[in-house]
């Protein structure tokens, strides 16, 4: 009988098989975790530009400067949610108070609205949502609707010695309040405070707006900015630089 000498050095079929089997599998598993890194960096990818994309339609809620938010995005100078994603690299019609572009296009003109399995980003209400992975990557940038564009301001105007307007004067102050009108143009509210020196102004979209308080009769003008959060109705306790009344 026949045996194999200590220093042949080839491998029988049945070895052969089993090596080749092992290699498979080491493949296989080694495959598996390279496509699940895979899939994990896309997916992170992809909530970080859904991230961007929010933060370009009602800006980036972490900037601040001197205490008052800063960053209020397309709503914030337009006031109106954007009518398509296009809108937020272009001017979608001649708006005078756009002030994009508010995101960065990438290698293709339209890669920004692409998430990263090259899948077009969905856009409906206060939701972006990525369907490229095989289930949905959803991204809420606002509760509501009304949360970013119907919110209120409101306040109690009186002069330098703490005297509310009352009958006799609450004609000769006037409340100027100025924001875009979400058709791409600038709205300037105006309105009377009461004998007691309330005032409102109702359906104000996000945003640094301005306000001015006039006591018409010296033409003497006081401006404040007035800083709109979403679904957080501003009050504002106004105290006039001087004794008015």
């Amino acid at each position: 009988m026949k045996t194999r000498s200590s220093q042949q050095t080839g491998f029988t079929l049945i070895e052969l098989v089993v090596i080749i089997i092992l290699i498979g599998i080491v493949a296989s598993v080694t495959s598996r975790k390279m496509m699940t890194t895979v899939d994990n960096a896309k997916y992170e990818h992809t909530k970080k530009e859904l991230d961007h994309l929010a933060w370009a339609i009602v800006g980036n809620p972490a900037l601040f400067d001197k205490g008052a938010r800063t960053d209020f995005g397309y709503v914030g100078d337009v006031g109106a949610l954007p009518p398509n994603l296009d809108a937020l690299v272009s001017n979608p019609g001649g708006y005078t108070s756009w002030d994009g572009p508010y995101v960065i296009g990438g290698r293709t003109a339209d890669d920004f609205k692409r998430d990263a399995w090259n899948s077009i980003y969905t856009y409906v209400g206060t939701t972006l949502r990525s369907t490229g992975s095989g289930s949905n990557i959803d991204k809420l940038f606002a509760s509501t609707s009304a949360a970013l564009l119907t919110n209120s301001v409101s306040g109690i105007f009186v002069d330098a010695s703490s005297q509310a307007p009352g009958l006799t004067y609450m004609d000769s102050c006037v409340v100027h309040f100025t924001y875009p009108n979400g058709s791409g143009g600038i709205t300037v509210a105006t309105t009377n405070p009461d004998r007691h020196g309330l005032f409102s102004f109702s359906n104000i979209p996000i945003g640094n707006h301005s306000l001015s308080l006039i006591y018409t009769p010296d033409s003497d003008t006081t401006l404040f900015n007035v800083c709109v959060l979403p679904g957080k109705d501003v009050k504002l306790d106004i105290v006039f630089p001087a004794d008015l009344f």
